[in-house]
């Protein structure tokens, strides 16, 4: 790898969630990469719980869901210009919302943008809720184009 030029940073708009993204942006500051800030609006977000989530994340013009997206970019502009306000202006962030399935729509996103690097938080489920629930980050991981950083919740 000749260094790292575009890091993919996975969040539910959690705080669990900001260690992961404040990683990928204290790496980026070191390596002068790009972060695409993203963030997947689940099936069950969506204002058709019932649908096919394919059929949904299709229905972009659809006025529920152009107006569930809208809502959620303004979330995630909200989220990072708040938890990440004294990140060093110079580093490059995108902001990105989709509707699916996270772990797939992780690994498309990684794959499409050609990332070098995914670095997400884990929750920190362990036991029967992590065997029912599974995890995001462990899905990603094992499916991901690009090495995936594993940040652990803070103790």
């Amino acid at each position: 790898m000749d260094g790292i030029k575009k890091i993919l940073a996975p969040t539910d708009l959690s705080n669990l969630s900001k260690g992961g993204v404040r990683c990928a942006l204290e790496i980026a500051r070191s390596d002068g990469a790009e972060v695409i800030v993203y963030n997947v609006i689940t099936f069950e977000e969506t204002p058709f719980p019932h649908a096919i989530e394919e059929w949904v994340a299709s229905q972009v013009e659809h006025p529920r869901v152009k107006s569930t997206l809208e809502e959620r970019k303004r979330l995630l502009a909200s989220f990072v210009g708040e938890g990440f306000a004294d990140i060093d202006p110079k580093i490059k962030i995108r902001q990105e919302v989709e509707i699916g399935v996270p772990y797939k729509k992780i690994v498309e996103k990684a794959a499409e943008e050609g990332v070098d690097m995914i670095v997400m938080c884990t929750q920190g489920r362990t036991g029967l809720l992590h065997m029912v629930i599974g995890s995001v980050t462990e899905q990603v991981v094992g499916r991901a184009p690009c090495p995936v950083l594993s940040v652990p919740p803070p103790r």
